[in-house]
């Protein structure tokens, strides 16, 4: 078998299998952030990736597709409801996200996480090269780094933490606290999205272990003594070439044409893309359109939300209850407010291909980012880049890490409706050369800062890391 220098270890496959148009399975390139991210860059170091396939109770041997050596990690029926469904889902994402839901906690989920975590950890042992580099991906993986130390100290290890870190009073109540903490200073370097979060965990190391923590760097004790461990942030971007190129086809801005046509030619439309998710601020964002129709400050002839919510996650109950929650608020907006022309509120429970994206992108006058709690959004990044003409407003949640980076957004604080709402209307009415102004600083930021110079930020301190 061959050895890889570079190892990627996230808990999907960079790939989904599918059933192609002669009937037969084949495999295609996943959407979602961390492959968009990644993918450029591992079909460049032909790298390898270790991950789950996506399905329960499969066995695949070692592949490769468009340059990438894929190394499946199998995954039981029982071990995808307890490890991720269970505790990464149930447990780690909403302790991380602010308690927005509260967290379960439940033994034997906690041990499956551990179980999983060692299979991955030795995948990636066993396939990267003397003296090579893993780096590890987000909150399904927190054990990885240390296991991964114990079985190969040869090796350089990242890890990269894509969703928030919470404040030392909501971390302590996770059981497992330690476990977790020593798990991550298992890698080299610790990344996050914001600088916040990066202090949120150091204050944890240096409250729970009582390591020496001095600036960003970790004193860490080994069997024969230290060693150093840095976390800070490196906030994560977009490949931003595919939405510049698709946003200048011409078919592609016909569709977005077509998309105001089938709307009815509003003045404004008004866009939310999010998976369904209860960090999104999907509900807040309704209430606070709905609001505005109500008391006339908006007219439904004039303005329409587009709100894509991708599925996700359909078997956990707080998401099953979430999708009731906002279908009924839309229905009831909707009801309300629609004409025979217009609709108050379209409303797409699916995913899209990402030219139909970047069509929505164009057609959209206002981009509604309105997480309670995110660690980057890529999505505000995504609907810039296509932002050509320099036209749009993006309306973007100061609790999403994309907030750090994207001054010239009209920021807003999503718990709070009424200024959510005086936040759309100052969108909806924004004159063309203010648009144009924010507009130009913010694709400046974007494609200065895009996915190429995150993951080579990333490795030089993983470098800079080996060399000391």
């Amino acid at each position: 078998m061959s050895l890889a220098d570079f190892v990627v270890v996230a808990n999907r496959l960079p790939v989904d299998r599918v059933v192609g148009p002669d009937g037969e399975d084949e495999w295609r390139t996943s959407p979602g952030g961390l492959v968009a991210a990644l993918e450029p860059m591992m079909r460049s170091a032909r790298g390898a990736w270790v991950g789950w396939a996506g399905q329960p109770d499969i066995e695949l041997d070692r592949f490769e597709i468009n340059g990438i050596d894929l190394i499946p990690v199998p995954l039981s029926g029982e071990e995808v409801a307890d490890y991720y469904e269970g505790f990464a889902n149930d447990t780690i994402w909403p302790l991380y996200h602010d308690v927005i839901a509260p967290p379960q906690y439940h033994r034997e989920w906690w041990e499956a996480y551990v179980k999983v975590n060692r299979r991955f950890a030795e995948a990636a042992a066993d396939v990267v090269a003397p003296n090579g580099t893993v780096w590890v991906h987000d909150y399904q993986l927190q054990l990885v780094p240390q296991m991964i130390r114990e079985l190969r100290d040869d090796v350089t290890i990242g890890y990269f933490h894509h969703i928030p870190f919470p404040a030392h009073g909501l971390y302590a109540q996770l059981p497992w606290r330690d476990q977790v903490l020593k798990g991550l200073l298992g890698a080299d370097v610790i990344g996050f999205q914001r600088a916040q979060d990066a202090t949120y965990f150091l204050t944890a190391v240096r409250r729970r272990l009582r390591h020496e923590v001095k600036g960003s760097s970790v004193t860490v004790p080994t069997a024969d003594g230290t060693r150093t461990a840095v976390a800070r942030a490196f906030p994560i971007s977009i490949d931003t070439a595919p939405y510049l190129e698709l946003a200048a086809r011409p078919e592609v801005r016909a569709r977005a044409a077509e998309i105001r046509a089938s709307l009815g030619n509003p003045k404004k439309i008004l866009l939310g893309v999010d998976r369904l998710d209860y960090t999104k601020g999907i509900r807040h964002r309704i209430k606070a359109y709905g609001e505005l129709l109500e008391d006339g400050r908006l007219n439904v002839d004039d303005v329409t939300l587009v709100q894509v919510a991708s599925p996700s996650r359909e078997r956990v109950d707080a998401y099953v209850h979430l999708r009731d929650e906002i279908e009924l608020a839309v229905g009831r907006i909707n009801g309300d407010h629609d004409t025979m022309g217009h609709t108050a509120i379209r409303y797409l429970h699916q995913g899209y291909p990402r030219e139909e994206m970047v069509a929505l992108y164009l057609a959209a006058d206002v981009m509604l980012v309105t997480a309670l709690r995110d660690g980057m959004n890529l999505v505000a990044k995504e609907y810039v880049a296509t932002r050509a003409d320099n036209r749009g407003v993006l309306v973007l949640s100061e609790f999403t890490g994309a907030a750090d980076e994207l001054r010239q957004a009209v920021r807003v604080n999503p718990h709070d409706i009424a200024g959510l709402k005086d936040a759309i209307m100052t969108a909806v009415e924004m004159s063309p050369a203010e648009q144009g102004k924010r507009m130009r600083s913010l694709r400046r930021r974007v494609l200065e800062n895009d996915v190429n110079a995150w993951s080579s930020s990333f490795l030089r301190a993983l470098d800079d890391v080996r060399r000391r």
